[in-house]
């Protein structure tokens, strides 16, 4: 991955122009905090729009609430990950130009992978219910540029208005691919948490990742179900065995044939050395904020550049 942000400063586009929506077709990161570019995604494809082509008029949006049928259609379709988490609310940026509200944008704030993610970083705050984790951000091509902050600034002023304090989130900078070689995520350090004046407070804890061969991520909570046979293991298995992994037979032990699965599906383990991590403190007011104790230090240090690219696999 080598080239960074800055370099996509001013009108310099980046690589390719798609009617009008300017597609990353290489694994370029994130750009800078102060740079004209924002960042959008179309059928889990990489795309940055301009604040000069067309600029946002937030009389043509408005944000509310979205049933979660539509929510996770949404993410499943557009976000990079395909996939979506568990919610608590979830939020809709709408399009309201036409004859009928278009959904473009979705927030999704939920219950985190780990029990202690939301203690950790707000140990003051009860979990769920004074704090959440804003779990997907997505925004679709035809969101004009400053769509993302105007948005988030809505969603956190309902959040306040209920009782939530405080939201945590992460920024994943590792890039990955398929096993074709095509880049599916160009790696993320939090462009748009840093311009919303997120707190940085570091990185999560260092892992490594298995790697489906379409570039998604089976999660570490899905493997634990299949080793388990806890309700949901049954969706995990589906999924091996859509990329060639032999049934579970009746009788058969999880743990040995999760081993083979991976294997025979192609699964890659890539190391992976932890998601940047952002805490918002959402009272309006300075002093109320600053009342919220952090349980996690922080950096003053914005992250700039992705890590490298770690293809081609090696684990």
């Amino acid at each position: 991955m080598g080239l960074c942000a800055a370099r996509a400063s001013g009108r310099d586009r980046p690589v390719g122009s798609v009617m009008g929506f300017h597609q990353d077709m290489l694994p370029l990161p994130e750009i800078a905090t102060s740079s004209p570019w924002c960042q959008r995604w179309e059928g889990r494809r990489h795309a940055w729009r301009h604040v000069d082509d067309g600029g946002f008029d937030a009389r043509h949006y408005e944000v509310g609430p979205v049933v979660e049928a539509a929510a996770k259609a949404f993410v499943v379709r557009h976000h990079y990950s395909g996939s979506y988490p568990a919610a608590v609310r979830r939020y809709g940026l709408f399009d309201i130009t036409g004859e009928c509200r278009v959904l473009a944008g979705v927030a999704v704030f939920g219950i985190p992978a780990g029990p202690r993610v939301l203690a950790h970083a707000l140990p003051d705050l009860r979990p769920l219910e004074e704090s959440l984790e804003l779990s997907r951000f997505v925004l679709r091509t035809k969101c004009p540029g400053n769509s993302e902050s105007w948005f988030l600034a809505r969603c956190f002023e309902d959040l306040r208005s209920s009782g939530v304090q405080g939201v945590v989130s992460f920024a994943d900078p590792v890039p990955r691919r398929d096993a074709a070689g095509r880049v599916v995520a160009v790696g993320h350090v939090g462009t748009i948490y840093q311009a919303t004046n997120a707190v940085y407070t570091g990185r999560a804890t260092a892992r490594s990742i298995k790697v489906l061969p379409d570039g998604r991520v089976l999660s570490e909570r899905a493997v634990q179900k299949v080793r388990r046979q806890e309700p949901g293991h049954e969706y995990a298995e589906r999924l091996l065995r859509s990329f060639g992994a032999e049934p579970l037979r009746a009788g058969g032990d999880p743990v040995q044939w999760l081993r083979g699965a991976l294997a025979d599906a192609g699964v890659r383990t890539v190391r992976h050395r932890g998601a940047h991590r952002y805490v918002f403190r959402l009272p309006a007011r300075r002093r109320d904020r600053e009342a919220i104790r952090l349980g996690v230090r922080p950096d003053p240090c914005y992250p700039k550049c992705p890590d490298l690219d770690p293809w081609p696999f090696t684990g």
